[in-house]
């Protein structure tokens, strides 16, 4: 019988692994993008000047800059833009965090040591998923 193979035992369980981390990974993806889109932008009747009714909203400390954190990967680089002052927090998908880098400048690259696998890349509210091959 094929299924008790040890080989074949390895490759199945591996298989159902990759499938539990792809589930987990389309999971925290959704969430992301649907937080992302419920915080994107006010519609028009935010507005004052239609609805004098409408809340006013002010920059506070820190959110002068309104352009949006970026997060590339390139094999074991990572690109992180428009973050300087933040940090670079990566995460296991245990959700443990496994490494954390200080960016200095708009524009930065990481070089990251970790072993293959996958790992979620996290700047301030933005997130990201890596594969490190």
């Amino acid at each position: 019988m094929p299924s008790n193979n040890p080989e074949n035992r390895f490759y199945m369980k591996k298989y159902y692994l990759f499938l539990l981390l792809s589930a987990t990974l389309t999971t925290a993806t959704m969430a992301a993008e649907a937080e992302a889109e419920a915080i994107e932008e006010p519609s028009a009747f935010m507005d004052s000047s239609l609805n004098p009714e409408a809340p006013e909203f002010e920059l506070q400390d820190g959110d002068t800059d309104l352009t949006p954190v970026t997060i590339t990967v390139n094999g074991t680089q990572v690109r992180v833009t428009n973050a300087s002052g933040k940090s670079l927090e990566i995460y296991n998908l245990a959700g443990v965090r496994v490494a954390s880098f200080k960016i200095d400048s708009d524009d930065t690259t990481v070089s990251l040591n970790l072993p293959r696998g996958c790992y979620i890349l996290k700047v301030d509210k933005v997130v990201r998923k890596a594969a490190i091959k």
